[in-house]
């Protein structure tokens, strides 16, 4: 894998550990500013609408640029979110910080992909994604924790500045380590959009907000789970999370390493295995063996889909896939909005807080039926020639970029 995957992965290791840390400062945060847990929760929740508004709109204005110099770009972005939630005031400047480094996850990651699958050859495409969301694995385990740890024994603040020193490291990367990219095509708005209305497009993204949604139901409520039904001490939750990011790390590897030889196929599979996990887990959560050997396993089910799923998008855009690349990780995030808003639905209920896992499991299982017919439609149709023409620009994109060097 060439080196500049690094420089992508490092930027990847800066925006899952910003995007995650709060859930393990809230407290210490809430404390500062004199707000409730509920309010303070709304730096997730900002975090996650800044991510589905930001990657189009700042997608769009990545096609008209280089992509190097759009990368970034957008870690400067995200320097200056993480800066100004450090150095915050009062609670609004800092969820207008968070709002600001937002702004630049989903444009990273969509026009990240395409950069990394253009740096190897056509069969190796899905596994350089994955090495660029090992960064984004890799924050669960390590970058999370120890933020978490660095905040609340040196205050939160800290925490904050080394996630902007980060950001400084990505873009020193970027600029040492990515070959010189060729412009893009000019493709104007109009077509970036059409690319949109592609029906597989669309089932690929719906199958995004379901699939990952499921991991959500399970992931937003952890904690409670891990201490009221399970019977974990609370400082027992923190390597759960591990454990949780190191099955999250695992699927991702082995979803880049399958996703380019099966990819429907390893669909299949991941979902309806994350699925079983789910509907599964209201039964483990009252054992902690069982609890602890599921948690990984719906980390690993997870994020194994998310290579094979973000190569689908790009494989039916071949000829405008920077809008779409992005939009399908706002997805992602979208998924993670409507996985929370359900499965506090379900608690406030009364179902408890294993409950949230069954709706995970019919989400799950919703894009398990939607992966089926986006490949029935396709046997139907006879197309096979979005994979053909994104392998064909790849191809032209990557003799550019080796002239370039």
């Amino acid at each position: 894998m060439p080196l500049a995957l690094l420089a992508l992965a490092i930027g990847a290791f800066g925006i899952g550990t910003t995007e995650f840390v709060t859930s393990g400062l809230l407290p210490e945060i809430a404390d500062e500013f004199g707000v409730s847990i509920p309010t303070a929760g709304y730096l997730t929740t900002g975090y996650a609408l800044g991510v589905v508004v930001g990657a189009p709109i700042l997608a769009i204005i990545g096609s008209r640029v280089s992509r190097k110099t759009m990368l970034m770009a957008l870690m400067g972005l995200f320097i200056v979110g993480n800066a100004l939630s450090a150095a915050a005031p009062v609670f609004a400047l800092m969820l207008a910080g968070r709002i600001v480094a937002s702004l630049a996850h989903g444009a990273f990651f969509g026009i990240g992909a395409i950069v990394a699958a253009g740096l190897v050859a056509p069969e190796k495409r899905a596994g350089a994604i994955s090495m660029m969301f090992t960064g984004l694995t890799v924050a669960t385990v390590v970058g999370v924790p120890l933020g978490t740890v660095v905040g609340q024994s040196a205050g939160w603040r800290l925490t904050f500045f080394l996630i902007a020193g980060l950001g400084v490291l990505a873009v020193l990367g970027v600029a040492a380590l990515v070959p010189p990219q060729p412009r893009p095509e000019r493709n104007p708005v109009r077509g970036e959009l059409a690319a949109l209305r592609n029906p597989q497009v669309l089932l690929a993204m719906a199958m995004t907000v379901l699939g990952f949604g499921g991991v959500f139901t399970m992931s937003t409520y952890l904690a409670s789970m891990a201490t009221e039904v399970a019977g974990y001490a609370a400082s027992s939750v923190t390597w759960l999370l591990i454990l949780f990011g190191l099955g999250m790390l695992v699927g991702n590897l082995v979803g880049g390493r399958y996703a380019d030889r099966a990819l429907m196929p390893l669909l299949y599979v991941t979902l309806s295995s994350l699925a079983v996990v789910l509907a599964l887990l209201p039964l483990a959560a009252h054992d902690e063996i069982a609890f602890a050997v599921a948690i990984p396993l719906v980390g690993a089910f997870g994020f194994a889909s998310v290579p094979p799923l973000q190569k689908r998008v790009l494989d039916q855009t071949a000829d405008a896939p920077t809008l779409a690349s992005a939009a399908n990780i706002g997805a992602f995030n979208l998924g993670n909005a409507i996985a929370a808003w359900l499965g506090g639905l379900v608690i406030s209920a009364g179902f408890g807080f294993a409950a949230p896992n069954l709706v995970g499991a019919v989400m799950a299982a919703s894009a398990v039926a939607l992966a089926v017919l986006s490949a029935s439609l396709e046997r139907r149709s006879g197309r096979g020639g979005g994979s053909r023409r994104i392998v064909a620009q790849s191809g032209t994109e990557a003799g550019a970029v080796t002239a370039g060097r």
